[in-house]
């Protein structure tokens, strides 16, 4: 009785968690340029290590921008690739590269953002990963809104392309709803999320915060630890790009165990949040999906539970559907909505496995054991 009412009231908090979500999303406004000719400058930098598979698709959009190609410059940070990275990035005059010499570090992103930062002439800081694709509107549509509302930091939308993998097909569903609750977070000025896939912030922000500093022993965060930082000394000038031209395309997981590794990676940097407000969410996330194993374990002491298991799963997917199927229209992904109810335990699993591990074990990350 204790158990089944302890996660009645998790369901209820979860609940209007959810409805919280729904709604923010529901009044981002989609983003139309009332700026068409912006001017700021802006340097895109992309920290990249042994990318060489990718790097020139990125490249050859980056060059085929609408922005003003003397607006913006394009730098490429190689972080001690072992491949032809950097001879690829050489076969293309209008980027510049720079060779990370540090090493024996933990955060070698976070240093190869810093390094491209100090050699950038914008004003404007955007970045990227090497094995993205943006829109040929992307520069554009990012300099209309900085100008436009005078943002200091944006946030922008990232989609993975799949397959008809389980795998794929979990990743793009599961990253999609992450890409409401950011967009749903940051326009309510709550700041909990973003991605580094697809994030602009201005290079004075990131000096009068001191930049990495305090967070630089992390080996994650150059995103969102960053976006808490920025979001101290500038809370209102923080937004979020909700403009389909604005959004990035990248790569899944290839492998189960990739993927498992990158969920780590992201879990562990929850530790360092200083907003009790973000601590609190992701608890409450954590605890209810915690709770269907819970009711699994007792369900081989008492079959009841099994019964609540399954109308906990169906009520848990039920309240999810309006805002997942109103973050997946906007993605133009409809079709991932049929496999949302069968997914579900796959994505209580990872959640409630990758939580625990973050905060306590070690993950690979781009060929290397860190912490």
């Amino acid at each position: 009785m204790i158990l089944s009412a302890v996660i009645l009231v998790l369901f209820i908090a979860y609940s209007i968690l959810i409805l919280y979500y729904w709604s923010a999303w529901k009044s981002v406004p989609e983003y139309k340029p009332a700026v068409t000719s912006p001017s700021v400058r802006i340097s895109v930098i992309i920290p990249a290590r042994n990318e060489e598979k990718n790097i020139a698709a990125l490249l050859e959009v980056l060059g085929k921008q609408t922005y003003p190609a003397n607006q913006f410059e394009v730098i490429v940070v190689d972080d001690h690739s072992t491949d032809s990275t950097a001879a690829i990035v050489q076969g293309f005059p209008f980027v510049k590269l720079i060779q990370l010499q540090e090493d024996d570090i933990n955060s070698y992103k976070k240093k190869a953002i810093e390094k491209g930062i100090e050699k950038a002439a914008g004003q404007l800081i955007v970045t990227t990963d090497a094995d993205c694709i943006p829109s040929p509107n992307w520069l554009s549509m990012i300099a209309a809104l900085k100008e436009e509302k005078n943002a200091v930091f944006i946030a922008a939308p990232v989609v993975f392309s799949h397959n008809n993998s389980a795998l794929q097909l979990l990743q793009s569903l599961d990253f999609l709803v992450l890409q409401g609750i950011t967009a749903a977070s940051v326009h309510n000025k709550v700041h909990s999320m973003c991605n580094g896939a697809n994030l602009a912030y201005e290079r004075n922000a990131f000096g009068k915060v001191n930049g990495f500093t305090g967070i630089d022993t992390i080996a994650s965060g150059d995103d969102m630890l960053l976006m808490h930082k920025i979001a101290v000394k500038f809370p209102q000038q923080i937004c979020y790009l909700k403009a389909k031209e604005a959004i990035v395309s990248t790569i899944p997981m290839k492998t189960w165990r990739e993927f498992f590794n990158q969920r780590i990676r992201w879990a562990s940097k929850a530790k360092n949040y200083d907003d009790k407000r973000i601590i609190a969410v992701l608890l409450l996330v954590y605890l209810f999906n915690f709770s269907f194993l819970t009711l699994f374990a007792a369900g081989f002491w008492c079959y009841n539970y099994w019964i609540y298991l399954a109308a906990l799963w169906i009520g848990k997917t039920i309240i999810e559907w309006p805002f997942v199927s109103s973050v997946v229209a906007f993605f133009d992904k409809k079709p991932l909505m049929k496999y949302f109810f069968f997914f579900q335990p796959l994505h209580i699993l990872y959640t409630v496995f990758s939580g625990l591990l973050g905060q306590f074990g070690r993950y690979e990350w781009k060929g290397r054991k860190v912490k």
